[in-house]
């Protein structure tokens, strides 16, 4: 019996987004449970392992990843590998457009507000803010600045 061929390739690529979409499916919850939070902590470093064993996986793909990483730590109130992880993003951002970098800072300002370093937060919100002045696509601005008004806001 002939058995196809297993195609790591596509495997990568359809679970690089599959474990993505899963954090954000857990995220929008209106709560969760302690099994949630584990699954939730795994589909994130699960995507991002995936994406770095893609050809194609760049550093906006790992900005992107950091930085979900950075999100669920933050969301779980473990700061220090929320700091650790927006610090990552922050380095992979340095020669992408605004918007990741704008992100990357999102991530670091919501870190150290789970730290309880509050001008840490206020200075990264400030430069996510300067960031977002910078960002052309209106799809995308609107997404940033949700996000940074929900962080003022203590969300």
């Amino acid at each position: 019996m002939n058995t196809p061929e297993f195609d790591a390739a596509a495997a990568h690529r359809h679970f690089s987004a599959a474990c993505f979409n899963g954090v954000w499916d857990i995220l929008e919850r209106p709560s969760r449970t302690p099994d949630d939070d584990v699954r939730l902590l795994a589909a994130a470093h699960a995507s991002l392992w995936h994406w770095l064993q893609r050809p194609d996986c760049t550093p906006r793909n790992r900005t992107v990843g950091y930085w979900l990483l950075a999100r669920v730590y933050a969301v779980q109130g473990n700061a220090a590998e929320a700091l650790r992880y927006g610090s990552l993003s922050l380095d992979e951002a340095k020669d992408e457009p605004p918007f990741y970098q704008g992100y990357a800072h999102e991530a670091l300002a919501r870190a150290a507000r789970v730290a309880g370093v509050l001008t840490l937060a206020e200075q990264h919100l400030a430069e996510a803010r300067r960031f977002v002045e910078l960002v052309s696509d209106a799809g995308e601005r609107n997404m940033i600045e949700t996000d940074l008004r929900q962080l003022a806001d203590g969300n």
